[in-house]
């Protein structure tokens, strides 16, 4: 609450450099902030006085809205990227594909990868078990599983996620 929007008839009043004025009513600590050029906030509403302080508002949003600002900027997104696999992949295109996972995960973004089957492929899945432990040993370097291989109606998939540093 600001200003005039303060209903309780006594507050504990607290200046613009964080010291204690006391505890005085309402309509005295609006016109001591008025006096200052300044506005009063309420702090803390459930205290008993509650706790007013003596502020410049404009300036307080400002500088939350550009602490909150600064702190979105600085966070981090991770990214779920997706390779596909196939039973029949071969060697040159499997490392292509290993490659692209690196460069993934030292962007600090997480790969799903995931192996396909087709039609006859569904009864030789230890053959795409295989290749889903090359690709983990291909990006070992730079990223652990965070999901074991697990089988899901027609596709075998695991996360890796990359390493911290």
């Amino acid at each position: 609450m600001l200003n005039e929007a303060i209903t309780a008839k006594e507050v504990r009043l607290i200046g613009p450099a964080g010291e204690t004025l006391g505890i005085m009513s309402s309509q005295k600590a609006l016109e001591t902030a008025y006096d200052r050029g300044m506005d009063l906030v309420m702090m803390a509403a459930q205290a008993t006085p509650p706790v007013c302080k003596i502020m410049d508002y404009g300036k307080f949003c400002f500088d939350r809205d550009k602490r909150e600002k600064e702190a979105r900027r600085k966070q981090q997104t991770v990214e779920l990227k997706e390779i596909q696999l196939s039973c029949r992949i071969d060697t040159h295109d499997f490392e292509t594909k290993a490659r692209h996972a690196v460069r993934f995960l030292t962007e600090g973004n997480k790969v799903r990868v995931v192996m396909k089957f087709k039609g006859r492929e569904m009864s030789h899945q230890q053959i795409g078990q295989e290749v889903l432990e090359n690709f983990k040993n291909a990006c070992a370097e730079v990223g652990t599983v965070e999901k074991k291989p697990v089988l899901d109606g027609r596709f075998l998939s695991m996360v890796i996620s990359p390493v911290k540093k």
